[in-house]
Order: C-alpha cells, then structure tokens, then sequence
C-alpha cells in the first residue's frame, strides 16, 4: 500500500470520486434505485472508506455499488471487475497458510493483502449474490471467505463461474495460483 496513512491527495480523490461516478452511471442494474449524489454524501463523509476503495481501484478491482442495507444506512460497494482483480492473484488464502509455505512463497496471502486494503472478503453468499449481477471470473477464480471449521483442517474454498453456474470448491489454503485472487467489499 503506497500510503500509511490512509489518506487521499485531493487529487486522488477527485479522480476516485469521478471514476466511481462514472462506473455508478454505467451500471445502474447493479443497484436500482439508488442516487448517486447520496453515495457521494456518505462517501465524503468518509475519508478512511475512500482510501479504501482506491485500494480497491489501484489493485483492479472496480469497485462498484451492490447493495444499500436500509437497516444500518450503509452503501456495499464490491469489486465488480470481470476477471478477479489483476492487482490481487498469486496469493494464498491467509497469513498463517503463507507463514507454512517453506518454499515458492507467493506475494501474501488473500486475507492478509483485505485486512491491509480495510475491506472483507467477500463469503460464498455475497459470490453467489454478485453473480446475479453479470458473468463474473468466467476464466479466474476467487478465494472467498472459509468456514473457520474447513480452515481448521487447512483447506480454504473459492469460487468461479464456468458454464454459466457458480461453483464453490476446496483447496489447500497455501496454495495460490496466477489466476485466483479474491473480490472484496466494502460498506460506507
């Protein structure tokens, strides 16, 4: 991450505000009934969750709009590119899987890259719910949030959509490949 403390140059911002903007415009089935200009309120509300989702944008991601939960007023912002962001494949599934690699460590790890990030991976429901919006990972893969239970016993799961179905499947949680990464969300 190129910035410790978090913050945006008022030119990031303006740049970041603009893109999203844009993307928001462009995609309006993603999140019907939704206006802009109140995104954009909680958004400069929130310096920390602009960072956030410029992490998002600088590793691949396109973050988008996908949801509003009307019980807590938060927007859920999701990477909505078509591949499994470029900026965040080649990883393991977590901390503890990179720390067990002896050799041919990847980069880092899945979780650990969220956590830096201030975002979530996304569980295999949020997946599934994503799919609903368009063709996601049609040739990529993406690790998504394992049930401590299958952690434990030091496999992970992802997920992929391949002949227009959404699979979930297991793999070792240190293992990593060029083409698995992971989507994230964000609410603000």
């Amino acid at each position: 991450m190129d910035n410790p403390n978090r913050t945006l140059s008022p030119e990031q911002r303006a740049e970041l505000l603009s893109t999203l903007k844009t993307r928001f415009e462009q995609n309006m089935h993603r999140h019907t009934g939704l206006d802009w200009k109140d995104v954009e309120a909680r958004l400069e509300a929130s310096p920390e969750k602009l960072w956030s989702l410029h992490e998002m944008e600088r590793t691949g991601g396109e973050p988008d709009v996908v949801g509003f939960d009307s019980r807590t007023g938060e927007y859920i912002f999701c990477d909505c590119s078509a591949e499994s962001p470029k900026g965040r494949r080649s990883v393991c599934y977590d901390p503890a899987a990179l720390e067990s690699r002896k050799q041919h460590k990847p980069e880092g790890s899945a979780v650990g890259m969220a956590e830096a990030m201030g975002i979530e991976l996304l569980t295999e429901e949020e997946y599934r719910e994503l799919q609903k919006l368009g063709a996601f990972d049609t040739k990529t893969s993406s690790w998504v949030k394992t049930p401590p239970e299958i952690r434990k016993l030091g496999g992970a799961i992802f997920c992929d959509r391949r002949y227009n179905t959404v699979w979930t499947y297991h793999n070792g949680a240190e293992s990593y490949y060029a083409s698995r990464g992971f989507r994230g969300s964000l609410r603000v």
